[in-house]
Order: structure tokens, then C-alpha cells, then sequence
């Protein structure tokens, strides 16, 4: 049951479970691209797979200091380093290809969507996340805010993927819920961080609306969500 201390504070457990369970359905001894891999979040629930890691490895951590950055930032174990539209591997290579939370990062992301189709066998599973709106994070490598559902169906059906799930995280209600929770965060930063207790009151008030409202949500995804999930195959 939403409640209004938890509304808004599941997009990344309710992702990574999601990712977890795909990597899981993929068979054994398959060989899988994690491409921009990162720090390698997945590597753990890939023991079961051939994995190999990819990543352009020039974020470190503190970016150009706008935005949302992380501080740190360890990419010491990648496998491959380089352009993620231009891998220095064969044709249809991969059984498998996981991408989460990238294609925002991309100047190109549709150069990455077709080096993907070139780099799966015919039958391989493209397993991807991105956001549906994000705020400014790891900049200067910060090229879009977000996808909606139909860049995948038009962009991944051009380049022959048969679309299998496109699964929305989230919606409306959970999105501004997880915005307001960060209002003070962001009011310490770029503006006053000092908050009344009228304020403290209303903001409780105003999370239990939206609890209450994505409870019974009916389809808000539509309008707005964290993100999409995407199972694509390789036709």
C-alpha cells in the first residue's frame, strides 16, 4: 500500500528488480554487452553469463559540477573502452545486449540503437532502460532528458527488433512525489534552505495526496513516468 513516506522513493529499486529478473531469464553461457556499463551495477547478476563490459570511461564522477553528480566514479574494470556506436567487435557477436540508463548520456543515441542490431545475433535480446524525464545528471554528458514509448517502437522496429515489453516505471503521481521529495535538497543548493513549518506541514499533506492518488492510479504512465523498460529481440 502507497504511503505517503514511500510514494515518489522506488523508481531505482523497482528498475534494478526489473533488470535483475530479465538478466535472469537470459540463458546460461550466453555472451552479454553491457554497454556503458559504468561501474558495472549488473555484474553481479550476470554470474551465469559470458559479460563483457563497455563504457566511452571518461566520467569521472564530478563531471563540469552542474547538476546532479555522484562525486565519485570507478570504471578500473572495464573490458572494452571506446565509442559505444563504434565497438571493436564482430557482427552478431552477442547473444545479448543490456543498455540501462544511457541513452540520455548519447549526443547519437539512435548510432547506438543500430550498433546494437549489428552487434546481436539474429534472436538476441536487447534488454534497455532510460528515462522517460530526468533532470540534469552527470554533465557535461548530458544530452536528453529523457525517451517516450514510441522512440523505441519507431526506432527499434527500423532497425528489425521485435518489440517483446515496453514497461513503464512508475507514473504521474510517483514522478511529482519523487520531485517533491527533493525540493529542499535542491532548495539548499541553488536557493534559500530554510522551510517553515507551514511548509513541513503542507508538503506531508500534499505526499499523502499523491499517495492516494497512485493507489488508484488508471493509467497516468501515459503522461508521465520515471521511465521505460524496454525487452526488444533481434529479428
Amino acid at each position: 500500500m502507497k504511503t505517503w513516506r514511500t510514494v515518489g522513493t522506488e523508481n531505482e529499486r523497482f528498475r534494478d528488480s526489473w533488470v535483475k529478473a530479465k538478466l535472469g531469464e537470459i540463458p546460461t553461457q550466453s555472451r552479454l554487452l553491457d554497454a556503458g556499463a559504468g561501474e558495472q551495477r549488473y555484474r553481479s547478476a550476470c554470474g551465469h553469463l559470458r559479460y563483457v563490459s563497455q563504457d566511452f570511461g571518461q566520467y569521472d564522477g564530478k563531471g563540469d559540477a552542474k547538476g546532479l553528480q555522484v562525486g565519485t566514479w570507478d570504471q578500473t574494470r572495464l573490458d572494452i573502452v571506446c565509442d559505444i556506436v563504434s565497438i571493436p567487435e564482430p557482427d552478431g557477436s552477442f547473444d545479448a545486449v543490456l543498455c540501462t540508463e544511457v541513452l540520455e548520456h548519447l549526443p547519437d543515441p539512435n548510432r547506438a540503437l543500430k550498433e546494437f542490431s549489428r552487434l546481436l545475433k539474429s534472436g538476441g535480446v536487447l534488454v534497455m532502460t532510460a528515462p522517460f524525464c530526468s533532470l540534469t545528471h552527470f554533465a557535461p554528458f548530458h544530452f536528453s532528458t529523457g525517451f517516450n514509448r514510441y522512440y523505441y517502437e519507431r526506432h527499434l522496429t527500423e532497425l528489425g527488433f521485435s518489440l517483446r515489453e515496453i514497461t513503464a516505471n512508475g507514473n504521474y503521481f510517483e514522478f511529482l512525489a519523487q520531485e517533491l521529495n527533493r525540493i529542499q535538497d535542491v532548495a539548499n543548493r541553488y536557493s534559500t534552505g530554510v522551510q517553515t513549518i507551514a511548509e513541513k506541514i503542507s508538503h506531508r499533506i500534499l505526499l499523502k495526496k499523491l499517495a492516494r492518488h497512485s493507489q488508484h492510479d488508471q493509467g497516468s504512465s501515459d503522461l508521465l513516468n520515471f521511465g521505460y523498460q524496454i525487452v526488444a529481440i533481434k529479428t
